[in-house]
């Protein structure tokens, strides 16, 4: 091969800076490598980022192979004996030029492979520039980094280090660029996106945040955020929500549980009746939105009527994109030292939680016939509408909006007719 490979695991954040570090090894003159950019938030993420690695070796036997991203930080050590690794990154130094100049020979010790520093260590974020987002119709932006808030269940933090935002000059910038290269739809991401701007002169808000990028750069048809923890959301972005079209109507919420003593064990700040007040606060000025959510199954200290009431605040809820995850002890979280469930059990209720998901996708999917929807056309035949449900779309051209009546669905996506000739 020839020439930067990126292989990137994990959040929209990854992908976008995956972009980042494209560019900084390019500009560093790195040739004939393969950059792992690697997540952590499960077990299972961190074994299919070493099995890729073995792959990318097979493949590739004279290429360098660079690992870095959340897993490559929170476990170098790991990362580092193995024989297909030449360099490991931290999360920070991923993102610069210069560690792409400095990589040690082949053949080094574990040791001398390292390349990761404390990221607790690090207070600011600085703005990267990326001018499109590799295989994606939609761009992402980087609002925000690190987290200061301690999940029980959550290795992040250690792989991120603390909250810092990006000056919101910076992220208009970004976007005017984007937008300037053909993107439509922006996306903005963090690790813990609501609580951006708290270490920013003046505090500014998400919201106001997400207010100012649709005022400066009007040419954005559609704004969207990643995942968002609704204990956070601010009157501003409920604001938008109610009053700017162009924010589209879905929300990602970073749920965890349904049972309000599992919440508190896991030390989040919201009850189960604070996620459901914010939803209907939100239905009452938006009635189209749809949420997705993430949600844990099989949590250490579970029971039978625990893991009930995470189905009820589901249903109740009415989330249309439910992310399940069984519950993966992340070594060094307060979790991990909790008593425990027997994995037959955590991956039984990961399953029921999963069918319950489907069933109110169904249900979802079951209302969108009949509506007309505007849709921004991607690259793999499939379209989003608005409130993020995919649409059958082969043989439109990618990027491109377009009007269709929503005929019916096959259980994972919609079928649709084009109903205008006006295509933007």
């Amino acid at each position: 091969m020839s020439g930067v490979e990126v292989i990137t695991f994990g959040c929209r954040l990854n992908t976008y800076e995956s972009e980042v570090m494209r560019a900084e090894a390019e500009k560093a003159g790195l040739n004939n490598a393969i950059l792992v950019n690697t997540c952590a938030v499960t077990g299972e993420a961190v074994r299919q980022a070493r099995q890729a690695i073995r792959r990318a070796r097979r493949d590739n036997p004279h290429a360098r192979i660079i690992v870095t991203g959340c897993a490559a930080q929170t476990e170098k050590e790991t990362f580092a004996g193995m024989a297909e690794v030449d360099v490991v990154l931290g999360n920070e130094e991923k993102l610069k030029s210069a560690s792409y100049r400095t990589l040690p020979d082949f053949g080094v010790s574990a040791e001398e492979k390292l390349r990761v520093n404390d990221i607790m260590s690090v207070r600011q974020t600085a703005p990267q520039m990326v001018k499109h987002i590799d295989g994606h119709v939609r761009a992402f932006i980087q609002v925000q980094n690190g987290c200061d808030h301690r999940c029980t269940f959550c290795i992040i933090p250690y792989g991120r280090g603390n909250s810092r935002s990006v000056p919101m000059g910076a992220v208009v910038d970004q976007a005017r660029k984007l937008v300037e290269s053909g993107y439509r739809e922006i996306v903005l991401t963090g690790v813990d996106a609501t609580s951006y701007g708290v270490d920013l002169p003046g505090e500014p808000t998400l919201g106001l945040l997400a207010k100012t990028l649709l005022k400066q750069v009007p040419d954005i048809r559609r704004l969207r955020l990643s995942s968002i923890d609704s204990i956070e959301a601010d009157r501003h972005l409920l604001d938008l929500i109610a009053d700017d079209a162009r924010f589209m109507p879905h929300l990602h919420l970073s749920l965890q549980h349904g049972d309000d003593m599992i919440l508190k064990r896991m030390k989040r700040r919201h009850s189960s009746a604070d996620a459901l007040a914010f939803i209907n606060d939100v239905r009452g000025v938006r009635p189209d939105m749809s949420f997705g959510a993430d949600m844990i199954a099989g949590f250490p200290t579970e029971s039978e009527e625990m893991f009930a009431n995470a189905v009820r605040l589901a249903e109740e809820a009415n989330i249309a994109h439910l992310h399940v995850f069984p519950y993966s002890p992340r070594p060094g979280t307060p979790a991990a030292r909790m008593p425990q469930l027997d994995r037959a059990l955590v991956k039984e209720r990961a399953a029921r939680l999963r069918t319950t998901g489907h069933r109110l996708h169904q249900s979802h999917l079951d209302g969108m016939v009949g509506t007309r929807q505007w849709l921004l056309v991607e690259n793999n035949g499939l379209a989003h509408t608005e409130n993020f449900t995919l649409v059958a779309a082969a043989g439109l051209a990618p990027r491109s909006f377009v009007q269709a009546a929503i005929t019916g669905h096959n259980g994972k996506h919609l079928d649709m007719q084009l109903t205008a000739a006006d295509a933007a």
